[in-house]
Formats: structure tokens, sequence, C-alpha cells
């Protein structure tokens, strides 16, 4: 799913195709009803490059540490 979600295609999937009650849709992650919904493919595992990418974002301050 991109960044737009089809409201009511997903309402109709999940109230209508998967029998869930509207308290029951409304609870579920976006992850949640995609795997419900028959997606196979998850979130990829964190590999090394997006590791390294990540640590060049957000690098470790350097500095006197302190305890509050």
């Amino acid at each position: 799913m991109s960044g737009r979600f089809d409201w009511p295609a997903l309402m109709r999937a999940g109230m209508r195709g998967l029998a869930l009650k509207p308290a029951e849709f409304w609870a579920l992650t976006p992850l949640e009803l995609r795997l419900m919904l028959g997606e196979r493919r998850g979130v990829e595992p964190l590999a090394r490059a997006g590791l390294e990418a990540l640590r060049r974002a957000y690098p470790d301050e350097q500095g006197e540490m302190s305890d509050g």
C-alpha cells in the first residue's frame, strides 16, 4: 500500500471479506490488515548498508556522559 489508502476498499475487504467487526477492523495496524489480506511480503530486516546509513545520519554524540 502506498501513501494513500483506499478506505472504502479496505473496509469492504476487512468487514465483508474477512468478516471483521468494525471495532476489530479499526484496531488493526496497516501491517496486520495487509497480512490478513494475504500479502506475503513483509518489512525487510535492516541490512548492514541501512544500519551504516543510519549511523552516518545520526552519529553517537561524543562527549561527557551525565547521569541526570
